[in-house]
């Protein structure tokens, strides 16, 4: 069921091969398919957002946009547990991600220069949610919180219905969320709809939020035209552990993520070949139980491993070149690893932080840099809701003295303009 390296070396590089090569990226049927509906909808707006939510989503609605009033309406069909549940973990959520928001500044020097940095929140971002199978509230929160943290003036979500109605649970974590206005249309066409907007849909400057592989082209071929939040690829999990890690626990992480996608990753570093023989028993007895578990077998199978490593300095060195979306340290001394785990989306340490608890409450964000890309990207974040502009102001006496620096840096670059921009204004004294 899963790949059982009982050394590392030649086998774990192999591995790391098969991984870095994994295709997760659209054909090219669906991205010429994408490139059609983004070129429709830019054309015809309202009319090809209608047409193509006949096609793909069982029909269009009476209106694009859903009123205030039903979504409040739908929100109070769902569960009130959940609902509290929601609430909670928003709490968390939003003390984290208020700790991450920085200030604009302001700084002076001589002869009356100021200069600084404006931070603003974007004005207006997409959130699509998805409202079939795969309904994430989850992602609502992780998705609009911080952009309500970070000022963005009007978020705008849309997401797909089903047997004509939108997602109970998803309107409740609107609500929560502070989402200012809902509509029921997804797909490529709905991301479209919103980097160009039409008629009924206001253009948006950035659009985050999960999809399936046209919505994921569709963000692709998108970006420059607007901002997106990143570009996904299938779930990834790896977990350290030394003798003392609980195979039970182990196998169950294991699962967390391979039950997201036969193309997920879930792989096991251990010192121990008897913990990594215990913990692939486990996986066989736990996946009986499970609902999707044609889809966890698949995915273990496919990109599952379980390495056994000489050192756990060589299991640090490896999980830092896979650069990892989860990153479990289940050791007898977690916090001691939290400065050499270099490279990964998020860190959970120790035999209680489970994967899932950052996926849902704790309050980090669960939007992750997957495919190796957390070595030079980040979570999602306020920050990724802003811009920054900074600004001078210089006085007469201030720039003066500087005058010759700034025109020979700008001679030395064949840029006379430039030059003479700052000398028309030293020789006037």
């Amino acid at each position: 069921m899963i790949k059982m390296v009982m050394e590392g070396g030649a086998s774990a590089r192999e591995y790391v091969k098969l991984l870095k090569e994994r295709n997760s990226e659209a054909g090219r049927k669906v991205e010429s398919a994408v490139a059609e509906i983004l070129a429709n909808v830019r054309a015809d707006g309202d009319k090809a957002v209608r047409m193509y939510a006949d096609r793909f989503d069982g029909g269009a609605p009476e209106t694009l946009e859903l009123p205030r009033a039903q979504v409040e309406a739908l929100a109070a069909q769902a569960d009130p547990l959940f609902v509290e549940s929601l609430k909670r973990a928003a709490e968390n959520i939003r003390d984290f991600h208020q700790r991450q928001k920085q200030q604009s500044w302001l700084t002076t020097r001589e002869n009356g220069v100021l200069m600084g940095q404006r931070i603003r929140g974007l004005a207006r971002v997409g959130l699509y949610v998805p409202g079939g199978t795969a309904a994430y509230p989850s992602s609502v929160l992780m998705n609009a919180i911080p952009a309500k943290i970070a000022g963005v003036g009007e978020i705008v979500m849309t997401t797909p219905v089903k047997a004509g109605k939108a997602n109970p649970d998803i309107m409740a974590a609107a609500l929560v969320a502070g989402v200012d206005r809902v509509f029921q249309v997804g797909g490529a066409h709905a991301v479209a709809a919103l980097a160009y907007g039409t008629e009924s849909v206001p253009k948006v400057d950035k659009i985050v939020g999960p999809g399936n592989i046209f919505v994921a082209t569709a963000k692709k071929q998108l970006f420059g035209t607007v901002d997106i939040d990143m570009i996904a690829g299938p779930s990834e999990i790896l977990i350290l552990a030394d003798e003392t890690a609980n195979p039970r626990y182990l196998a169950a992480d294991l699962m967390s993520q391979a039950e997201h996608d036969p193309l997920a990753s879930a792989i096991l570093l251990t010192t121990s070949a008897e913990l990594a023989k215990a913990t692939a028993a486990e996986l066989e007895r736990q996946v009986q139980t499970l609902s999707r578990k044609d889809v966890i077998l698949a995915s273990l199978e496919s990109f599952g491993a379980i390495i056994v490593c000489a050192s756990m300095d060589e299991a640090v060195d490896f999980a830092n070149e896979l650069a990892p979306e989860h990153l479990e340290a289940c050791v007898e001394n977690p916090m001691e690893y939290v400065g050499r785990l270099d490279n990964a989306g998020s860190v959970f340490l120790g035999n209680y932080s489970p994967e899932p608890l950052g996926d849902y409450f704790a309050g980090p964000n669960h939007v992750l840099p997957t495919s190796g890309t957390a070595r030079f990207f980040s979570p999602l974040s306020v920050d990724s809701f802003v811009k920054k502009s900074s600004f001078i102001y210089y006085t007469k006496d201030a720039l003066l003295p500087q005058a010759d620096d700034v025109i020979r840096l700008a001679e030395a670059e064949g840029l006379t303009a430039h030059a003479n921009s700052i000398r028309v204004r030293k020789e006037e004294g």
